[in-house]
């Protein structure tokens, strides 16, 4: 059967007429006759009995429209609602998000999220780790420099820089020697650190004496003058500007 036909059966017998149907839905009247016509011809039933001057129901159309009407109220209002639910986002939404990023805006950021989207239950982890976005359930992962997946979306959202920074009580390496390093993750034997001056690009030769698993940790170590770091401008500028790295 078809459902449009049937809405316009269901049009026409709730106001009595197919110009009374026409003038309240906006429809030509030639359309909705048609189209009544041909519902009519599917169900091998009549369903008006057509005067010159009159419109009324069958015994059959009687019986199709109180059986039929609140049925196509129901699919109507329930189209409606989740036409406007689908505006209005809502569920659980769980992130991953790193430490430094955390700790200096994610509580601003979710907080005014979940004032504008009330309905939407935010759950944020946070860690430095790489995490399976599959297999531990995350909607959203928020990392820096992140290895390229080509199974992943990613959209860049904040741009930092990397500056290498040092206390001053940190005693130059000999020359010859690399510079005694605090890294960020694993422990690697020594590192290569490009940098770009206004004198050019060049390469510090780095060896870790500390790993720490989160940006966060890493100033108070540099500041003990253990060794040099590279850290975001965003979160060592305080530093330089105290003139303590």
């Amino acid at each position: 059967m078809d459902l449009l036909a049937l809405a316009d059966f269901n049009l026409v017998a709730r106001h009595g007429g197919f110009g009374k149907a026409s003038r309240a839905a906006g429809r030509p009247k030639a359309t909705l006759s048609r189209r009544v016509a041909d519902l009519e011809a599917s169900l091998d039933l009549r369903l008006f009995e057509r005067g010159s001057r009159t419109l009324k129901l069958t015994e059959e159309g009687r019986a199709l429209f109180e059986r039929t009407g609140f049925l196509l109220t129901e699919l109507d209002e329930t189209a409606k609602a989740i036409a406007s639910g689908g505006h209005s986002p809502r569920g659980r939404l769980r992130i991953s998000a790193p430490l430094l990023f955390s700790q200096t805006a994610v509580g601003k950021l979710a907080a005014g999220f979940v004032l504008r989207y009330p309905e939407v239950r935010l759950e944020i982890t946070t860690e430095d780790r790489a995490v399976d976005m599959i297999e531990e359930a995350y909607d959203l992962v928020i990392r820096v420099n992140p290895e390229p997946d080509a199974t992943l979306v990613g959209r860049v959202f904040l741009r930092d820089r990397l500056v290498v920074v040092a206390s001053p009580h940190l005693t130059p390496p000999a020359s010859g020697h690399p510079v005694p390093a605090i890294s960020r993750g694993s422990l690697s034997e020594s590192e290569a650190w490009q940098v770009t001056t206004s004198s050019g690009k060049s390469t510090i030769n780095a060896k870790p004496v500390l790993s720490l698993a989160s940006f966060v940790m890493v100033p108070d170590a540099v500041r003990m003058g253990l060794g040099a770091a590279r850290l975001p401008l965003s979160l060592a500028s305080g530093d330089l500007a105290a003139g303590r790295l």
